[in-house]
């Protein structure tokens, strides 16, 4: 299809978070180029019901039930409401295998996002990838499911977007080497000595990206770049040992490959998420839009330094368990996610996060088990959640009394 001649049919998967309402902002600079057919949310109805009043959307879903009278009651003026459907998880599969939708953008956080990327994949969507703890926690079933159905998967945060636009065009065997940028994080700046005394509202101020809150704490730990790297694994295929990353802290340059003869090659811009989801909705295409172009005089210098790791032991947690394979990715996925949520609820400090997913990587025994099934994946999900809760309960550096 021809997005110059059609409007492109997609589905968002979290719609009212970051990733949703940016793509959205693409589609209402866009009208021309794509339509939305379904929307998945999760508490924020009043935002929700503005973004089926501006977009009509054929169907919704809202995960939590108790919230569907609001809902309804939001649009019940509507001439032609959506379907509307609850019930978790299995709502959102429902929205995301719906009807002539060709892209499905997967912008729920976490691991919430690996069951409704299954059920759009089976249904021949092609994937828009915002999500990248699907793929992370799920890459050994998913990536056979993604060749079994035919259907591309198409990077969407900024890092694999810009190894993606840097591929096109290099031979399949060309690729040497992935290096991935870092901001650094909120507390890029900051002396490792004072972390333990940091607080929530402090790890929330990312100096150059508006992102929701859990990114932006796996940004201040750097556990974001570590997620990447075996997301990048997965995506591109190279041995860990060919994954670097390396402090950018302007964040101009997205990320870099190195190709056989030692060429290297970047894709730079300003730091907009919707640069990388635009290319991933539009591929191969690229859409002329009124953004604000790059200016190199008014970016001004571009610095590198690597990462501390005694800084960011997160960073190494991933490596350890992307090396690993297997089912240790995903307990080390969900590990995180609990952690981070405690973190979040003001119950650990923020030196607990990789104290307590160490520990809980170090519970696991994986047993060889190389090849793991959708079952097997989603229970080493649930005993890593319910690890760290256990653990938290057995530490004495919790900052609640």
């Amino acid at each position: 299809m021809t997005l110059s001649t059609k409007q492109k049919p997609i589905t968002i998967l979290g719609s009212t978070g970051s990733i949703g309402t940016q793509t959205l902002d693409i589609v209402t600079h866009h009208p021309d180029k794509f339509r939305v057919v379904g929307l998945a949310a999760g508490r924020n109805i009043t935002l929700l019901a503005e973004q089926i009043r501006k977009f009509q959307p054929e169907i919704v879903a809202t995960s939590h039930e108790d919230k569907l009278p609001e809902l309804q009651n939001a649009i019940a003026d509507l001439p032609n409401p959506p379907k509307i459907l609850v019930g978790g998880a299995v709502g959102v599969a429902e929205v995301a295998r719906y009807g002539d939708a060709e892209t499905v953008v997967t912008g729920i956080v976490g691991c919430a996002g690996l069951l409704p990327t299954i059920a759009a994949i089976e249904a021949g969507k092609d994937i828009a990838l915002a999500n990248k703890e699907t793929l992370i926690a799920g890459g050994p079933v998913i990536l056979p499911l993604v060749a079994k159905h035919g259907v591309k998967l198409l990077p969407a945060d900024s890092e694999h977007s810009a190894i993606f636009q840097c591929l096109q065009g290099v031979p399949e065997d060309g690729l040497r080497r992935i290096i991935l940028t870092a901001s650094g994080g909120a507390f890029r700046d900051l002396p490792a000595e004072q972390l333990a005394t940091v607080t929530v509202q402090d790890a929330l101020k990312h100096p150059n990206w508006s992102m929701g809150q859990k990114i932006t704490i796996d940004s201040a730990t750097l556990m974001n770049k570590g997620l990447e790297v075996i997301e990048a694994h997965y995506l591109f295929g190279l041995d860990y040992e060919a994954i670097d990353i390396v402090i950018h802290p302007q964040s101009i340059i997205h990320s870099l490959i190195e190709v056989q003869d030692t060429s290297m090659l970047a894709q730079l811009g300003w730091p907009d998420m919707r640069l990388p989801l635009l290319y991933a909705l539009s591929w191969p295409e690229r859409i002329y839009t009124d953004w604000e172009p790059l200016d190199l005089v008014k970016a001004g210098n571009l610095t590198f330094r690597e990462p501390d790791r005694a800084k960011y032991p997160c960073m190494e947690l991933a490596y350890a368990a992307g090396k690993a394979g297997g089912l240790m990715p995903a307990v080390l996925n969900a590990a995180n996610e609990q952690a981070v949520a405690l973190f979040l609820a003001e119950k650990i400090d923020f030196l607990g996060i990789p104290r307590i997913i160490a520990q809980v990587c170090d519970r696991f025994s994986q047993e060889n088990n190389l090849n793991p099934s959708l079952e097997d994946i989603l229970e080493c999900d649930r005993w890593a959640r319910e690890a760290v809760l256990e653990t938290e309960k057995k530490l004495s550096y919790s900052i609640v009394p």
